[in-house]
C-alpha cells in the first residue's frame, strides 16, 4: 500500500515514545561520538519516517514536506511520496529522488527536483532525529526504522485522504443489484482533490469508458473522510448540494481498487483508479494538512 516530523506517539508500546521526545532534546547540531557517526546514525534505520505535525517554522523543504518516508542509501535518498506502492515500491525504500554528502554536522541534500538543501542533524534519542534549515529558519521531525518494523498497512489506512488524491479520477466498474436506487447511481466517476481544510471532489456522468482526461465534471462539492472503530474501513461523505449528503462505507480493495457501500440504500459501487499522480513534480503540489499520519510502528 504518504511531510512530516517525528513525534508518531502512542501506538507502538514500548517502543516508541511518548515522553521520550521532550526529555532527550539536545541543543547542539549531532557531533560524531566513538559509539556511532553521522553516517551510521542515518544509514543504520532502513526509512525515516516524516512526522509533519511536529514541524515548526513557516519555511518548506519540499521534498520532506511531500515524503512519507525518505532513505539514505549508499549516497542515493529514496522517498514514498504515494500511498500507491507504499511498501513494495523500491522494495519499500520507495523512488530514487536525489544524492546527498555528509559534513561533521549536517547534510546536504542534492534533490532532482528542488535542489539543493544543507540541513543540520540534531539527535533526539537512539532512532529521532530533527533536520534544521538555518536559512528558512524550519525544522523537521524524523523517527527512524527498520523496514521489518514499520507499519506499512497503518500509514496507509490513516492517511486514505491522500491515498483518494493519487488517481485524476475514479471510475465506477460495478454497482450490485442489491440495494434500494438512489441519485448516485448515476454517478460513473468521481475526482479527489486537494484542497486544505475542506478536500474538494468532483463527479460526473459521463460515459463509462470515457477518457479521464476528456471528462466533463458535472458538480464539484466537499468531502471528508472519518474513521471507524475497524482500522480498515472508513466513513466517506460526499456533499452534494441540490440532495444532500451522501455517507458511504470506504474499504480499500488493493492499490487500484476501491469499494463503496452506501449506507443509506444499501447499493455496492467499485470504483477503479484512472491516472495514477506520482508525486515528484514541481508542478504537484499537495497539502498535508487535513490528516495527521502518525502511529505506525506494529
Amino acid at each position: 500500500m504518504k511531510t512530516i516530523k517525528i513525534l508518531l506517539v502512542a501506538i507502538l508500546s514500548p517502543f516508541i515514545f511518548s515522553s521520550c521526545v521532550a526529555d532527550v532534546y539536545v541543543e547542539d547540531p549531532y557531533v560524531e561520538t566513538p559509539n556511532i557517526s553521522l553516517p551510521q546514525l542515518m544509514e543504520g534505520y532502513d526509512l525515516w519516517y516524516v512526522d509533519y505535525d511536529r514541524t515548526t517554522g513557516n519555511g518548506d523543504v519540499p521534498f520532506l514536506s511531500r515524503a512519507f518516508t525518505i532513505s539514505l542509501v549508499d549516497g542515493s535518498l529514496y522517498a514514498n511520496n504515494n500511498l500507491v506502492g507504499l511498501g513494495t515500491t523500491g522494495s519499500g525504500l520507495g523512488i530514487r529522488v536525489g544524492y546527498y554528502d555528509y559534513f561533521p554536522d549536517d547534510i546536504r541534500f542534492y534533490h532532482d527536483i528542488y535542489g539543493t538543501y544543507d540541513l543540520e542533524v540534531y539527535q533526539i534519542s537512539s532512532n529521532q532525529i530533527k533536520l534544521y534549515d538555518r536559512r528558512q529558519n524550519t525544522t523537521y521531525y524524523l523517527v527512524g526504522y527498520q523496514r521489518s518494523t514499520f507499519d506499512y498497512d497503518r500509514v496507509f489506512y490513516d492517511n486514505i485522504n491522500y491515498f483518494l488524491q493519487e488517481y485524476k479520477a475514479w471510475e465506477k466498474v460495478y454497482t450490485s443489484n442489491v440495494g434500494a436506487l438512489n441519485e448516485f447511481d448515476n454517478e460513473h466517476f468521481v475526482a479527489f482533490l486537494p484542497g486544505g481544510n475542506d478536500d474538494a471532489f468532483r463527479s460526473s456522468q459521463d460515459a463509462p469508458g470515457t477518457n479521464v482526461n476528456n471528462i466533463y465534471w458535472d458538480f464539484t462539492g466537499a468531502y471528508s473522510v472519518y474513521s471507524t472503530s475497524n482500522a480498515y474501513n472508513k466513513i466517506l461523505t460526499l456533499d452534494y448540494d441540490f440532495w444532500g449528503n451522501e455517507s458511504f462505507t470506504l474499504t480499500v480493495i488493493n492499490d487500484n481498487r476501491i469499494r463503496l457501500y452506501h449506507n443509506a440504500s444499501g447499493t455496492t459501487y467499485e470504483f477503479v483508479g484512472r491516472g495514477f499522480i506520482q508525486y515528484l513534480r514541481k508542478d504537484v503540489q499537495r497539502t498535508k494538512s487535513t490528516v495527521k499520519k502518525s502511529e505506525l510502528v506494529k
